[in-house]
């Protein structure tokens, strides 16, 4: 009981030190003001009702970036939907739904020493116009509601001239992964925490994992008060992943209180010695390593740096670069800076998976400050993701194939800011497996020198890459050059032909999965899709989204040549009948999705017929109750038509 007891009160000392120090004159002011006024009323003010002026930043959509439809972009303004319900292009839709997408071949493998509080798996940034402190916040959420997992402030004002040198994020609002009840419509207003601050720029994350199909919405009301609320009780700072650096002085104190000086390492001691752990890095521990190292592998960041902070053996052990082989940062992206970075680097010199993503922007983390961190410790990086990550420019893609010759994973997913000219440098990282270039400015030239010199590649994301002027061109040298090829991601990839589909799968005969989704230009009387179906055995998934020619014949060729096929997407098509449907779910065993939302001839009794018929698999139809009309200018009206007769529906 009594090391115990001793190591709470090193902790227990360690905080109020902390805390004292963190704590300003005038928070500490305001506190007492608040407490003495705690039992009087808020000042009166007008509430102020926006919805949101602009949309900032996203991580994925469904949509393509040059239209409307589907897009984060329709979350600006009022609403074009709610109240009604079910499937428009008229709202914000993200790119991923549902546990199913986690289970294919290309999905990474997960970080360890993930803070299980941290759910987020894709995000949304909204301006409004006036900053208001916030009094409430509510999302018109009109399809599959329930994704949203956390809702966040900033002290930021986006369309200020004059930005704040320390740029706040506060949590207003957390939950975990749920859905609702039904798929129906509905206004989402959970209590919101007060703030100290005026905000005008708020951030949703959710996580889509548990819901039945694509969550959509429509709206974002923020409710708030220019006059600045007083706070009921003054919190004092914890400490947090921005306080990395070691006190000598707190670690000198807390080993006396501990009693260090008469007992040398106190009860640690008597711990006995592991040689190798499965929890650690898959590899024989040196001599000196410890329980007190296993232990200290399942914390996360936060709690690793706390414990470093009480004594020096806990430090030694919490400092050792095996305890960094692999490090996620994104949860703390509203935190990480580059003296963050700084204080991480002596510790991450055996580090081979990192993640970046999300973290940075807005000039939390700079291009010198990463740079300055992967020149100390790519050499071993084998995995690197920096999706979102704005603060990269091609001095930092230089680095990157500089540096990390070992790299064989590489996500710069939604990095849309990266000027053309930066994607070249990934040509000289001939060791890559895995690519993510989705919704990159990367051209075609530099596509083609990436595949002509990393022939090693399995897993390559294009989708929605506007710049390529050429998919077949692209798909022709996928064929001849990647032959390893096991996913290729092609969403809304317009100017594909079935001349280039067919180079690619001849070419690529190991592929798994292949999104061809809103790939307009593929027609089915080429013969292309039944050329698919019988070079590709080893397909699982198949993406043929919004491609209104594929007909029975190609659904039947895919039921006798891809007995392995567990997610087939047929959305929009007129052409498929419910008996091609039948042979292709007897044929394949081992199909778990299945979308036929808005393909004409499958109705919803035939859909209730073939789930009844076939349990094991999840058959998707979507729907859309009449709502009234979108508030869109002719040009947005004439392309939402075109999408829609694209689309099927």
């Amino acid at each position: 009981m009594f090391p115990m007891l001793t190591l709470l009160s090193m902790f227990y000392y360690i905080c109020l030190r902390r805390r004292s120090r963190s704590g300003t004159r005038s928070e500490v002011l305001n506190s007492r003001r608040a407490m003495e006024s705690s039992q009087r009323s808020l000042p009166l003010s007008v509430e102020v009702e926006q919805y949101a002026k602009e949309v900032l930043d996203f991580s994925s959509h469904y949509g393509s970036e040059n239209s409307m439809s589907y897009t984060m972009w329709n979350l600006a303004g009022m609403p074009n939907v709610f109240p009604s319900s079910g499937d428009f292009t008229q709202t914000a839709v993200f790119r991923m739904y549902g546990a199913w997408w986690e289970q294919c071949a290309s999905t990474p493998l997960p970080f360890r020493r993930t803070a299980h509080s941290f759910h987020s798996q894709d995000y949304i940034e909204l301006a409004f116009e006036e900053p208001v402190y916030p009094t409430a916040l509510e999302v018109l959420e009109t399809y599959h509601p329930g994704a949203i997992v956390q809702i966040l402030a900033c002290s930021l004002n986006p369309f200020s001239q004059n930005p704040p040198a320390d740029v706040r994020w506060e949590v207003l609002w957390a939950g975990e992964p749920s859905k609702a009840v039904t798929p129906q419509a509905r206004q989402f207003s959970p209590s919101i925490k007060q703030i100290n601050f005026a905000t005008n720029l708020i951030r949703l994350e959710v996580n889509s994992s548990l819901l039945e199909y694509y969550t959509e919405l429509d709206a974002v009301i923020l409710r708030g008060v220019k006059q600045r609320p007083v706070l009921s009780l003054y919190k004092m700072p914890l400490i947090d992943i921005c306080d990395l650096s070691d006190s000598e002085e707190e670690r000198e104190a807390a080993e006396a209180l501990a009693g260090k000086s008469s007992t040398g390492n106190g009860y640690f001691d008597k711990l006995p010695y592991e040689c190798y752990s499965s929890h650690l890095p898959s590899k024989p521990l040196s001599h000196d390593s410890s329980l007190i190292q296993l232990i200290a592998s399942h914390l996360t960041l936060p709690d690793l740096c706390r414990l470093a902070q009480s004594c020096k053996l806990l430090q030694q052990h919490c400092y050792d670069p095996l305890q960094y082989i692999q490090l996620s940062l994104q949860p703390y992206w509203a935190r990480l800076t580059d003296t963050s970075l700084g204080y991480l680097q002596n510790r991450c010199t055996l580090i081979q998976r990192l993640s970046l993503s999300w973290t940075g922007n807005r000039g939390a983390v700079t291009a010198t400050g990463f740079c300055s961190f992967v020149k100390a410790c790519g050499m071993g990086l084998v995995c690197l993701e920096l999706a979102c990550c704005h603060f990269l420019t091609e001095g930092c893609m230089e680095v990157i194939a500089q540096t990390c010759p070992a790299l064989q994973e590489l996500n710069l997913s939604s990095c849309d800011r990266l000027h053309p000219q930066a994607f070249a440098h990934i040509a000289q990282l001939t060791s890559l497996r895995r690519l993510i270039l989705y919704r990159t400015k990367i051209e075609q030239t530099a596509l083609l020198s990436i595949l002509t010199f990393c022939t090693k590649l399995q897993h390559l994301n294009l989708g929605s890459c506007v710049m390529i002027e050429d998919y077949d061109v692209v798909a022709s040298m996928l064929g001849a050059r990647c032959r390893s090829l096991r996913s290729l991601d092609l969403w809304r990839c317009k100017n594909l032909t079935e001349r280039g589909l067919t180079e690619l799968v001849t070419g690529c005969r190991l592929l798994e999965e292949l999104d061809l989704g809103w790939c307009s230009t593929l027609q089915s009387s080429s013969g292309c899709f039944l050329q698919l179906a019988r070079r590709l055995p080893r397909l699982r998934k198949l993406f043929l989204t919004a491609n209104r020619t594929v007909c029975d014949s190609d659904i039947e060729e895919l039921a006798a040549h891809c007995p392995a096929l567990q997610h087939l997407d047929i959305l929009g098509t007129r052409m498929v009948s419910a008996a091609s449907l039948r042979k292709l779910l007897r044929s394949c065993s081992k199909l778990l999705l299945l979308d036929v939302s808005f393909c004409s001839q499958i109705d919803a009794r035939m859909v209730q017929e073939l789930s009844a018929l076939f349990p094991a698999v999840s058959i998707k139809k979507s729907f859309t109750q009449p709502g009234r009309p979108a508030k869109l200018s002719n040009r947005g009206r004439r392309t939402l038509a075109r999408e829609q007769r694209e689309r099927g529906d």
